[in-house]
């Protein structure tokens, strides 16, 4: 069987928007907006910021957690449960433009959160839901952590596409074990609106360096807060300062080059064509996980088992905190993380 053709130019889009701070069902208003303007410009990947639906925490990152359970506990009740109608809207959009869309959103699993990144194919298939795997300074009083299985690339109808999320960037085992599963397209998603210009250039630094070393096409989306949104958050004009600034929505060439100038500042769609030669001729010069690389002196071992809080239940009674879908390819969830820590490179447990 053949295997289906892939485009050579891939338009891209990355949305640089300001949530709705009041209810998860106006962000999703806000995305279902977005998909639609970026089809219109005929758009096949459209990725939005860090964890968009319903916001970002920002109050976690300028309050004291003694004082964070009420906007807490209002982020729990606007979560997103997944699947849920809330993500089967943005499916159905995905479905009716034949568009990737990569979404970031606050997912509540029972009793807790997570930073997840969802990866919708052009039919509308959920082909990754995956979670950060270290929340960073303020965000672990609001999120738990990920494992392993959602450190994969997809093949989606525009190439093969890996995401993380924010500081993971600054992991490089991490960006490693999307990079030796050979992505093509790389998503990273930031909050923006936070720290200020700082912020921005370390984020520059992070996506276009990833570009160069995966020889990949890298497209980051920061979010956006108005005047309004940041005195809501905080009516201490000191502490404004530090939910402002820190955008840099981006789209980076193979070659570390911004394909389009950046988005750092208000609300907008940036939008560019990606040419998938430029991949190769990257990696002809450096394939850092091919001819540049030595398996032999340096290697990832990575554990792509779930984590679950229970082993050895028959199937429908074991609770897990790692919720389909993962992908096709992760070892059996009720693998035993505590005795075996044996683990290929990219595959199964061994046994």
């Amino acid at each position: 069987m053949a295997e289906p053709t892939r485009p050579t130019i891939v338009r891209a889009a990355a949305a640089q928007i300001a949530p709705d701070l009041v209810s998860r069902e106006g962000t999703i208003e806000k995305v279902l907006a977005a998909i639609d303007e970026a089809a219109a410009k005929g758009v096949k990947i459209l990725v939005f910021p860090e964890t968009f639906v319903p916001w970002y925490p920002y109050f976690s990152f300028i309050l004291p957690p003694v004082l964070t359970g009420k906007e807490h506990l209002r982020l729990y009740e606007n979560a997103v449960v997944v699947p849920s109608p809330a993500t089967d809207a943005v499916a159905a959009s995905a479905r009716r433009h034949g568009m990737v869309i990569v979404l970031g959103v606050n997912e509540r699993d029972h009793g807790s959160l997570y930073n997840a990144q969802l990866i919708f194919d052009a039919d509308g298939l959920l082909k990754l839901k995956r979670r950060k795997i270290t929340p960073t300074f303020h965000e672990r009083m609001i999120w738990g952590q990920g494992d392993g299985a959602g450190l994969k690339v997809v093949d989606t109808a525009v190439g093969r596409v890996g995401a993380l999320a924010c500081w993971e960037h600054y992991n490089p085992l991490a960006r490693y074990a999307l990079m030796a599963q050979h992505e093509e397209i790389h998503v990273a998603q930031f909050p923006g609106s936070l720290v200020g210009p700082i912020f921005a250039d370390q984020i520059e630094v992070t996506i276009r360096h990833h570009a160069l070393e995966s020889g990949c096409f890298v497209i980051n989306a920061t979010g956006w807060l108005t005047e309004e949104q940041i005195a809501s958050i905080s009516p201490e004009p000191a502490l404004r300062r530090a939910v402002s600034g820190g955008c840099m929505t981006a789209i980076v060439s193979p070659e570390g080059a911004h394909v389009v100038p950046p988005l750092t500042s208000g609300e907008g769609l940036l939008v560019a064509d990606l040419d998938l030669g430029l991949i190769t001729k990257r990696k002809r010069m450096m394939d850092s996980v091919g001819h540049y690389a030595r398996p032999e002196l340096l290697s990832l071992n990575l554990d792509a088992r779930p984590a679950v809080p229970l082993h050895g239940g028959r199937p429908e009674t074991v609770f897990s905190s790692a919720s389909e879908p993962h992908g096709t390819d992760e070892a059996p969830a009720d693998a035993d993380r505590g005795t075996d820590q044996r683990v290929a490179v990219f595959g199964r447990p061994a046994r």
